[in-house]
């Protein structure tokens, strides 16, 4: 079970501002919590390290991306209004009207988006999707210079929200994606610190996913750590709710359990290691098809050094790049558990090359 003082430091890591590229906040956060249990590290990147039984064969690492999707301030005009670009991906539809979180030079500076109001819009251009270009954000200031004082061009920002419990043990956040997997991979490393095996496993809250398109900071830090194998922690698509064909889409749903990846770039090895502990633990997971690559840091670290055994290990996440992301704390808990369990069932003898 997820214990009250690991859910209050999700919640924690959830609220602290940290899109990519700006992920110092939550990173802090994260150490100060791998402290109490484990040796603690960081790099260039941004990643934050965090090893147990370092004496251990073989390495493994645990990966979870601790950034997410955010702004970034991109002009000031005369007027005090700012304008804004994307960190990662947005549906700018999502963004209008929301109160917006700057990570200011002097501290927290707050905004809200605003849009020509739909009574000033022609109708023609009412079923149009607003683009970024049609937004701004309006800071209370009443000229350049005002503004100026705030905030400056390249300060990053996130909406304003608060991690909130809903009934049926439902976690909602504006930042799941991917702070939770930095948490589970925290959270299994905790675990197994409690009860080792034979390897050593060093769990990292890796940065730039969002836009690690050559990799991010988990190509970087599986070159320095030299695992043998690894698992990734990503959120997946609740396929759940209304509006979405599981014949396209696979099937994942809120409190089914983690999902397994396999395809590709995925490991059999890890994929039959993660498999069988379900299957021993009596751990309910689900199963998820990835025929190419797999968009998640996986990607990066399967071909870093010499090649690195890979697993993913996704948990189903309703409203992916929203302001209110939903997912089960019961499959966290799931999820946590499946993984240090699974470091546990690797010893110097595992072969990684089996086909």
């Amino acid at each position: 079970m997820i214990s009250s003082e690991s859910l209050g430091f999700l919640k924690k890591l959830l609220d602290t501002p940290g899109p990519s590229g700006f992920e110092g906040g939550p990173a802090k956060v994260w150490r100060e919590q791998a402290k109490k249990f484990a040796k603690v590290s960081g790099d260039v990147a941004g990643n934050s390290l965090a090893e147990v039984n370092g004496n251990g064969k073989p390495t493994i690492m645990l990966a979870g991306h601790i950034d997410e999707i955010g702004v970034i301030i991109n002009y000031v005009d005369d007027q005090g209004y700012a304008y804004i670009q994307p960190i990662g991906g947005w549906d700018p539809q999502v963004l209008i009207g929301q109160r917006l979180r700057f990570i200011g030079r002097n501290g927290d500076v707050f905004g809200v988006v605003g849009k020509k109001p739909v009574h000033l819009i022609k109708q023609e251009e009412r079923e149009k999707a607003a683009k970024f270009t049609d937004l701004w954000v309006d800071l209370g200031a009443k000229s350049k210079k005002e503004a100026e004082e705030m905030v400056l061009v390249g300060d990053a920002g996130v909406i304003d929200s608060r991690a909130m419990e809903f009934p049926n043990g439902r976690l909602v956040s504006r930042s799941i994606d991917d702070r939770i997997g930095a948490f589970v991979v925290l959270e299994a490393l905790r675990r197994y610190a409690a009860k080792p095996g034979h390897a050593k496993v060093v769990a990292v809250a890796t940065t730039q996913e969002e836009i690690g398109y050559r990799g991010g900071g988990a190509g970087i830090c599986a070159t320095c750590i030299g695992p043998q194998m690894a698992i990734v922690v990503d959120v997946t698509f609740a396929i759940d709710h209304p509006g979405v064909e599981k014949k396209e889409f696979g099937e994942a749903a809120i409190d089914a359990g983690p999902v397994l990846t396999r395809g590709s770039i995925i490991s059999p090895v890890v994929f039959g290691l993660l498999r069988k502990t379900a299957e021993d633990g009596k751990i309910p997971v689900a199963l998820h098809a990835a025929g190419r690559e797999t968009s998640t840091d996986a990607d990066a670290i399967h071909i870093a050094r010499e090649g690195v055994a890979t697993g993913l290990v996704s948990v189903p996440n309703r409203y992916m790049h929203s302001p209110n992301e939903l997912v089960s704390i019961q499959d966290l808990d799931h999820a946590a558990e499946l993984i240090a369990a699974t470091c546990r069932a690797v010893t110097a003898k595992t072969d990684f090359t089996a086909r």
